[in-house]
C-alpha cells in the first residue's frame, strides 16, 4: 500500500548483505499489510512509526532480527497478527521480542498508571533473557518523542516525565548517549518549554562566537600533539546538550550566564597510551582545574563507558571540559551495548582484542539486568526501586582485600555491609572509610575503601531503614526486625510499634543468643525461626492495611487502629471516623512511615519595622513546627524597615502555613509571602 515509503527505507539498510536486506524488507512489507487501514495521532499512515523505529536500529547498526522485530513490535497488539504466524515466518527470535515490547492491556481491571507499571515490568524480565527488547523499546520511544506534539498536552507530559526518569536513564545504563542525549531534550521541551527555549536561544545566540572558540582551541590542541609526535588524533568541538545545561544551572542554582564549562572538546586517538600522552599535553597547553579530573580508563563506569575528563583555563581564561579516548572507546560511548551487534556486523569475525573486551562487558551488563529482573520480581514498589536506584548514578567502592564493589550514588556503609553478606550487615557496629571511622548515615564516596566493624552481639535497629539507602539492604533490616523483634510489624512502608513495657518487663524478655564470627568474620546462624513477631493481646502475626475512608499517604499524620480479625488499619490522625470506632484509646497504637517523609524546602520574603530579634522569632516559629532554618538575609530598605529573604525545612506542607500564620502573629511583621 506504501511502496514508496518501503522503497526509501530499505535503501537506508544498503550496508547489511542480500540477505539481511531481503529479510528486512519482508519485515516491512509484512508490518504494511497489516497496519493499512490504520493511522497516528497526526493523522499520518501509522507504517511511518515502525519505519521510523527501523530507521533508528538500522543507525544503531543492530543486526536484522532487531531491525525486523523494530519493524514488526506494534503488530501482535494493535493488529490479529499471533505470536505463532511471527515465529513461522521471521523465525522465535523476532517473535520472542516483539512479545516482550507488547503491552499489558488485557487487565482489564487495572487504571492505565498501573498498567503501565506492569508492562515495564515485563519489559525488564524480556529484557533480562535479550537486551535487544530494550534497544527497540528506546527506538521506538524516541520516535514517539520526537512525533509527541500530536497528542494532547496532559498525556504528553506523563509520557515525557516516564522517559526522563525511567527511558533516558536506561539509554545511559546501556551506554547509548546521543539516544539519552536527545530523549533527555525532548522531554525538557514537553515538561518545562520556556526553560528549554530559553537556553536554547541562548546557545543559538553564542553559536558563532562559541564556533570561533572552539576553532581556536583545536588549532592549539592539533599543534601540541604534533609537536609532540602524535599526529593521527580527531579534535572535535561542541556546546553541551541543552538538559546538560539545564541539570548545570538547577544544580548550582546559578543563571546561565554563569556556567562557564557548557563547552567541550573531545580528543580522539588510537590507544591508552596516547589517551595519557594527550592528557598531559593538554595539562601543559593550560592548567586543569582541581577536582576536575576524572579517569574513567582505569574505572569504567557502569555502563562500560572510558574516558579521560579534565577541565582545564583554556584561551582567554574560560573553563573547558576536555574528553581524551580511544575511537574503539568512542564507539562504546555512542553505541552501547548496541556496539555488541555492530562489531560483528562490521568485521564478520568474532576474532580481536576489541571484540574479547566486548564480550566480557556486555556478560557482565546482562548479569546485571537478571540481578535487577529479580530484584523487580520480588519488590512491591518496583517502580520506585526502578526510578530511584536500578537507574541511579553509581559509585565504586573497594573492600580492605581490594575488590570492587558498585553501589547506588548516595549509599552508606550499611548498604555496603548487606552487599557484602547479610550476615555482616545484621553484626555491623560501625565503619571505616579510608582507615577514618564514619557514621553509618554517611554516604560513601567514589573510590573509599570501605571496613565494615562487626560483633556478634550487634543486631539492626529501627533506625537503620532510615541509614540504608537500597532497597536490597531495607529490605533485610526489615525482615530482621519483623522476625525477631517483638515490639515492632513493619509492613506496606508502615512501622507499628507496641507500647514499650515497663523496665522489669524488658530486663526479663528473653535476648537472641549471641552468634559466634568465623574466621572470615561472615556469621552463619540464625536465630529461632519460632519467635513470634508481634502480639498485641491475642492477636499476633498481623497484617496491616490502609485505611480506605481517608487513604493517608507517604508524610501524613498517622495512628493505627486494631481491628479484631483484620489485622491493625492506618488512619490519618486527622480521621473524622475514628472518634467512633469501638475501644480507641485501648485499641490504637503508634505508627510511622519507614522512611522518613523528605523535607520540604520553602523559602519566604519578610517586610518588618526595625526589630533586634527578627531572626530569632522566626527560628521560634519554625522550632515550635519541626521546621529548620536553613538561611537567611536582612537588610534596611530606603524606608527604614527590613527586608528579608528566608529558607527553611519543614516536614510537610500543613506545617509551612502554621509557620506562616505564627509568623504573621510576630508584632514587627508588615508582610510575609511564599517566594515560588
Amino acid at each position: 500500500m506504501y511502496e514508496q515509503l518501503i522503497e526509501r527505507f530499505i535503501q537506508k539498510a544498503y550496508k547489511y548483505p542480500k540477505a539481511d536486506q531481503e529479510k528486512i524488507l519482508a519485515a516491512a512489507t509484512f508490518a504494511d499489510s497489516k497496519h493499512e487501514n490504520q493511522k497516528r495521532a497526526s493523522g499520518e499512515p501509522y507504517l511511518i512509526h515502525p519505519l521510523a523505529v527501523g530507521e533508528i536500529l538500522i543507525q544503531l547498526k543492530m543486526d536484522a532480527d532487531t531491525i525486523c522485530a523494530g519493524l514488526l513490535h506494534d503488530t501482535l497488539e494493535d493488529t490479529n497478527t499471533t505470536y505463532e504466524e511471527l515465529s513461522q515466518t521471521f523465525g522465535q527470535a523476532v517473535a520472542d521480542m516483539v512479545e516482550g515490547e507488547t503491552k499489558i492491556a488485557n487487565l482489564k481491571t487495572m487504571n492505565k498508571s498501573v498498567q503501565e507499571a506492569e508492562t515495564i515490568r515485563k519489559m525488564f524480565f524480556a529484557m533480562s533473557k535479550d537486551i535487544r527488547v530494550i534497544i527497540i523499546k528506546l527506538a521506538d520511544k524516541l520516535h514517539n518523542m520526537r512525533t509527541i506534539q500530536h497528542l494532547n498536552p496532559q498525556r504528553a507530559k506523563e509520557i515525557a516525565s516516564d522517559t526522563l526518569d525511567i527511558f533516558a536513564p536506561l539509554a545511559d545504563r546501556l551506554g547509548i548517549s546521543w539516544l539519552k542525549d536527545e530523549l533527555e531534550d525532548l522531554s525538557l521541551k514537553v515538561l518545562k518549554p520556556d526553560t528549554f527555549n530559553y537556553i536554547q536561544d541562548y546557545l543559538l545566540s553564542k553559536k558563532s562566537e562559541q564556533k570561533a572558540y572552539l576553532n581556536r582551541v583545536e588549532k592549539s590542541i592539533y599543534r601540541a600533539c604534533g609537536d609532540a609526535q602524535l599526529s593521527d588524533i580527531i579534535v572535535t568541538s561542541r556546546a553541551k546538550h541543552t538538559y546538560s545545561v539545564y541539570m548545570k544551572m538547577k544544580k548550582r542554582k546559578k543563571e546561565i550566564d554563569e556556567i562557564f564549562d557548557i563547552l567541550g572538546v573531545r580528543i580522539l586517538c588510537n590507544s591508552t597510551t596516547e589517551c595519557y600522552t594527550i592528557l598531559g599535553v593538554v595539562h601543559r597547553l593550560w592548567p586543569p582545574i582541581e577536582g576536575r579530573f576524572k579517569d574513567y580508563i582505569a574505572m569504567p563506569k557502569a555502563n562500560n563507558y572510558q574516558s579521560l575528563h579534565t577541565t582545564v583555563m583554556a584561551l582567554d581564561g574560560k573553563l573547558l571540559e576536555i574528553q581524551i579516548r580511544t575511537k574503539e572507546m568512542h564507539f562504546t560511548a555512542e553505541y552501547g551495548v548496541a556496539a555488541h551487534w555492530s562489531y560483528k556486523a562490521d568485521t564478520g569475525s568474532d576474532s580481536g582484542s576489541w571484540n574479547r573486551m566486548d564480550n566480557e562487558q556486555f556478560s557482565r551488563i546482562i548479569s546485571k539486568l537478571k540481578v535487577w529482573s529479580n530484584e523487580i520480581e520480588s519488590s512491591e514498589s518496583y517502580m520506585e526501586d526502578i526510578k530511584g536506584e536500578l537507574l541511579k548514578d553509581t559509585i565504586y567502592v573497594f573492600t580492605p582485600q581490594g575488590h570492587i564493589v558498585e553501589l547506588p550514588t548516595n549509599s552508606t556503609a550499611l548498604d555496603f555491609a548487606y552487599q557484602i553478606h547479610t550476615e555482616v550487615g545484621n553484626h555491623t557496629t560501625g565503619a571505616k572509610a579510608d582507615g577514618s571511622i564514619i557514621p553509618l548515615n554517611a554516604p560513601l564516596k567514589n573510590t573509599q575503601v570501605i571496613e565494615i566493624l562487626t560483633s556478634p552481639n550487634a543486631r539492626p535497629h529501627l533506625q537503620w531503614l532510615r541509614y540504608a539507602q537500597t532497597s536490597s539492604a531495607r529490605k533485610k533490616i526489615k525482615a530482621w526486625l519483623n522476625k525477631y523483634d517483638e515490639n515492632i510489624l513493619i509492613d506496606k512502608d508502615i512501622i507499628a510499634k507496641r507500647k514499650a513495657p515497663d523496665q522489669q518487663q524488658k530486663e526479663e524478655q528473653p535476648q537472641p543468643p549471641p552468634t559466634p564470627l568465623d574466621e572470615e568474620h561472615i556469621v552463619k546462624e540464625v536465630f529461632d525461626e519460632t519467635r513470634v513477631k508481634f502480639r498485641v493481646g491475642d492477636e499476633k502475626n498481623m497484617m496491616i492495611h490502609i485505611a480506605q475512608c481517608c487513604n493517608p499517604v507517604r508524610g501524613d499524620d498517622i495512628v493505627g487502629y486494631i481491628s479484631r480479625g483484620r489485622g491493625i488499619i492506618v488512619h490519618k490522625r486527622s480521621c473524622p471516623n475514628l472518634k467512633n470506632m469501638a475501644e480507641i484509646d485501648d485499641r490504637a497504637i503508634e505508627v510511622e512511615w519507614e522512611t522518613e517523609f523528605p523535607k520540604l524546602t520553602k523559602r519566604f520574603s519578610v517586610t518588618s519595622r526595625r526589630t533586634y530579634d527578627l531572626f530569632g522569632e522566626i527560628e521560634g516559629a519554625l522550632r515550635k513546627h519541626k521546621g529548620h532554618l536553613i538561611e537567611g538575609r536582612l537588610h534596611d530598605d530606603e524606608e527604614g524597615r527590613l527586608r528579608g529573604t528566608f529558607t527553611m525545612e519543614v516536614e510537610r506542607e500543613d506545617d509551612f502555613k502554621k509557620v506562616i500564620k505564627n509568623l504573621k502573629t510576630i508584632p514587627s511583621v508588615i508582610t510575609i509571602a511564599e517566594i515560588k
